[in-house]
């Protein structure tokens, strides 16, 4: 399977290493994008890891959706292969994450943000620079926690149109053109108007996103209302589905109360990067 997933890029003129020690000792510049702060830490630290591999000089970029703690700890010890830790997640939804389009850039300054700077504009079109590192991790689960409140109000907001009696494409181009417009709405919304929910991400992603934003206002004594609720929304639902299911089945559990389905015609299975 490994060998499959890598035969394009290999063909495109890619190099294979062994083990992510060896992709270390090779590049300048390691970029990790995992699905989890234990995935990353296990990637960083095992025997055979990125971390084995480093030396003076190097450059680590965090970019998966992570525990700004963990950003910090393995950051350290980067730092002490004196090498150069940067937190850049990507954003912008799995669509457009293809082409890496919004890229949080921590403190990377002088020699080091000079050497990234000009990987990160090949990779994606807007680059904001947010503070030490661990900042661009605490944004951008903050930005997948309003994605996922706007999901769920959505599918309510679509629910109760369909029972309503509304149709449900004026329906969508109502949101569209007025104040409740969002960018989830111009994407999710239509994957699950189309009924195959592909937005090419799943529950178990989101509940450890949102997981983590809650944890974050824990740890600084804020006493979130909506947090707790989108949690127990998205246990229930992977509890349901699965955890692999495509996040936008969420509203199957509305679906099911209601003895419906939000379908329309016209709706794409997928979505595509528009901006290209």
């Amino acid at each position: 399977m490994i060998a499959i997933v890598a035969a394009p890029f290999l063909e495109a003129g890619a190099k294979w290493a062994d083990s992510p020690k060896a992709m270390a000792e090779a590049c300048e510049i390691i970029i990790t994008c995992l699905p989890s702060p234990a995935a990353s830490a296990a990637f960083m630290e095992a025997d055979d890891g990125v971390l084995a591999g480093l030396s003076a000089g190097k450059i680590w970029a965090e970019m998966s959706t992570t525990d700004a703690a963990e950003v910090a700890r393995l950051g350290a010890l980067v730092e002490a292969k004196v090498a150069s830790p940067v937190d850049c997640p990507v954003s912008g939804g799995c669509h457009v994450q293809r082409q890496v389009i919004l890229l949080f850039l921590p403190d990377a300054t002088g020699r080091v943000f000079e050497r990234l700077l000009p990987v990160l504009t090949i990779l994606g079109r807007r680059v904001l620079h947010t503070g030490p590192l661990g900042t661009a991790s605490v944004l951008k689960v903050m930005t997948n926690y309003l994605a996922t409140a706007n999901l769920i109000s959505l599918s309510e907001a679509l629910i109760t149109s369909k029972m309503a009696g509304m149709d449900l494409n004026t329906t969508y181009e109502a949101i569209r053109i007025s104040s409740g417009n969002s960018f989830v709405h111009e994407t999710e919304s239509q994957v699950i108007l189309n009924g195959s929910r592909d937005i090419n991400f799943t529950m178990d992603l989101v509940l450890k996103d949102i997981g983590l934003f809650q944890s974050i206002a824990e740890q600084h004594n804020v006493p979130l209302e909506v947090s707790p609720l989108l949690i127990k929304i998205f246990e229930d639902g992977q509890a349901r589905f699965g955890p692999r299911e495509w996040s936008p089945n969420i509203i199957k559990r509305l679906e099911e109360a209601c003895n419906t389905q939000i379908l329309a015609a016209g709706f794409p299975a997928e979505m595509t990067d528009d901006e290209l």
